[in-house]
This record gives C-alpha cells, sequence and structure tokens, in this order.
C-alpha cells in the first residue's frame, strides 16, 4: 500500500484541501473493493502537534501521527496555508526538514493552491515549474524568483514534485494522482463521485487582471492607472514614456521591474479586462466589444483573447455572461 501522508498545518489552513483530500482518498479503496482489487491508500493526517487549531480556535484538528513517528512515506500532501505566507510558513517550519527529508528517501510532494508557498520554502522547487493561485502570482515571484511560477496551469509535475493552481483546482490535482496511482479507469469514477472536471487544463479563464502596484516607483504607477483610464485609446510605448518624462529604454525597463509585465502586456492584459466585463454583462456583438476597447484589428484581438484566457470571446461570453445562460 501507499503511505500517503496529509498535512494538518498550524494556523489558518484551508480545512477543504485537507478533507477533501482524505475523503476522496480514502474512497478510492472502497472502489477498488467494489472492483474486487486490494486498498491502494493507507491515509494519514501528519502534524505538529496533537491538536492543531485552525481560525483562532473555531476548529481544531486532531493528526493521526507526528511527523516523528512517520518514518517513510510515498506522497506528501501540502494544503494551502492562508494569511501573511511568511508568517505562516514560520509557524510551520518545523515541517521543512521532515519534507527534505521524506522527498530524499523517495517521497512524492503535492501541494494544492496556496501550500505552492510552504512547498517553495523547502527549495525542493527551485529551478522547476510551479502553480498557485493566480491572485498570489506576483507575490509568489517575489518570494520565490528562483521558482518557475506557471500562473494559468492548473497541475504541475517535475521530479516527483506536483502542485495544483487556486483554490478548488485540488481536485483536478488529486484526480490526477489517482488515475496515476490506480488507474484511468478508477479517476474517471472517483471524478465522476464527485462530480470533478477532468477537462480542465487551466485557470486562465478565471484570472482576473489587476495591475500589481505594490510598488515604490510613482512615475510608473501614474502611468498605469493612465492606462485603466484611457484602455479604450490608442495607446504606445512612445505616449507613455512621453507622459512619464522617461527615456523610452529606461521607461520600458522600468515598467517590467515594477509591474511584471511589459508595457504592452499591461496594456494588453487591462484591454482583455474590460472586454471580459463586457462579454459578462452585455449584449454586445464581438465586434462592438473589439471597437469600444480601442482595438481596429478584430483578428488580433481574438488572438490574444484566446491566448490571455485560453477561451475565445465566444466561447468566454456563453460560459459567463447571465443574460445568455438565462436565455439558454
Amino acid at each position: 500500500m501507499k503511505h500517503i501522508s496529509i498535512v494538518v498545518p498550524e494556523g489558518h489552513t484551508s480545512l477543504v484541501n485537507i478533507e477533501g483530500a482524505h475523503q476522496i482518498l480514502t474512497d478510492v479503496n472502497t472502489m477498488l473493493l467494489e472492483k474486487g482489487r486490494a486498498p491502494l491508500f493507507h491515509v494519514q493526517l501528519v502534524g505538529i502537534s496533537a491538536i492543531a487549531t485552525q481560525r483562532k480556535g473555531l476548529y481544531t484538528i486532531a493528526p493521526d501521527v507526528l511527523i516523528d513517528e512517520v518514518r517513510k512515506t510515498d506522497l506528501i500532501i501540502l494544503p494551502s496555508l492562508h494569511g501573511d505566507q511568511r508568517q505562516a510558513i514560520e509557524l510551520n517550519k518545523k515541517f521543512l526538514p521532515w519534507i527534505i527529508q521524506q522527498y530524499n528517501q523517495g517521497a512524492e510532494v503535492a501541494s494544492l493552491c496556496l501550500g505552492a508557498f510552504f512547498l517553495a520554502a523547502t527549495g525542493l522547487l527551485n529551478g522547476k515549474q510551479c502553480a498557485t493561485h493566480w491572485k498570489l502570482a506576483h507575490d509568489f515571484r517575489t518570494m520565490f524568483p528562483e521558482v518557475k511560477l506557471s500562473d494559468d496551469k492548473i497541475i504541475t509535475e517535475e521530479n516527483r514534485l506536483y502542485t495544483s493552481g487556486g483554490a478548488y483546482s485540488f481536485l483536478n490535482l488529486i484526480t490526477y494522482l489517482i488515475e496515476k496511482y490506480a488507474g484511468h479507469d478508477i479517476a474517471v469514477l472517483a471524478a465522476k463521485s464527485y462530480a470533478i472536471d477532468i477537462d480542465r487544463k487551466t485557470q486562465s479563464p478565471f484570472i482576473i487582471f489587476q495591475g500589481q502596484k505594490n510598488h515604490n516607483d510613482d512615475h510608473i504607477r501614474n502611468v498605469q492607472e493612465f492606462i485603466e483610464a484611457n484602455y479604450h485609446e490608442k495607446l504606445s510605448v512612445d505616449l507613455l514614456s512621453d507622459k512619464a518624462n522617461i527615456g523610452r529604454r529606461s521607461f520600458e525597463r522600468r515598467f517590467k521591474k515594477a509591474t511584471g509585465n511589459s508595457v504592452i502586456e499591461y496594456i494588453q492584459r487591462v484591454k482583455i479586462e474590460a472586454a471580459k466585463c463586457d462579454l459578462e454583462t452585455s449584449r454586445k456583438n464581438i465586434n462592438e466589444v473589439v471597437y469600444d476597447i480601442g482595438y481596429t484589428d478584430s483578428k488580433s484581438f481574438r488572438s490574444v483573447f484566446k491566448k490571455v484566457t485560453g477561451l475565445t470571446p465566444v466561447e468566454y461570453r456563453n460560459k459567463y455572461n447571465r443574460q445568455i445562460l438565462s436565455v439558454a
């Protein structure tokens, strides 16, 4: 049997990650028995104290075992830790050497959503790809510049390390691991039992672009605000660098450093975000949306929109527009 250690951190943790992973993986054993096959998983909650207090005492969890009692495990699952990530990591730093030791002994490690911060704190993700919740992508890159963050991915896998994207996309990673260990038929059965959409490949359709303004460059922040107020106009790098009264090359360098985006990327993302809002709330046709956000080439717009969201404008509207859904 494969020993699975679901970590129970201290502090403010995703109880859904812990209970969801525990329930689904335990149920896999039942599914296997019903098919005349032997149980596969020995699932345990693993902690650093006998009682883990959650949500300022609102909940408590009693782990099955403490880390000292787990000499060898096959898979470690790290749930999402909420709040200030540096504080959360500091509060749970006793787990880190144990995770590293188990990985060096052959264990696999999977982080769920913001659990990627905790996994990255071990250093095991350095130079490797990783996913996490798109809302904290900038914070993650700031804290762990050595990690290759793919903020559009639902799942990443590299060198026995797995990560998942935001929130409930952890279900996709759990299903992926079930398929790896128990086979495709059991993964499909689990997905059907828990109504998990196993076809999701990206979290791009869910990303809400919010320009990174948590920096100290006032000139660049003013330009960001100008772009966001005038996205429907024809904007160029030269126009914006002149407005900031900064030479073009220096302006582009400072803009990228401050926001994490090139100037052109930022303009595109602001325009696409405005288009998404139109597609979600209005009955405008695609050409009207294109015109209103300042695009002159509808083919170019469709290409950029698909690249950013993973969906065509029509697919996006059909998915999120309440008026369209109510008619359908």
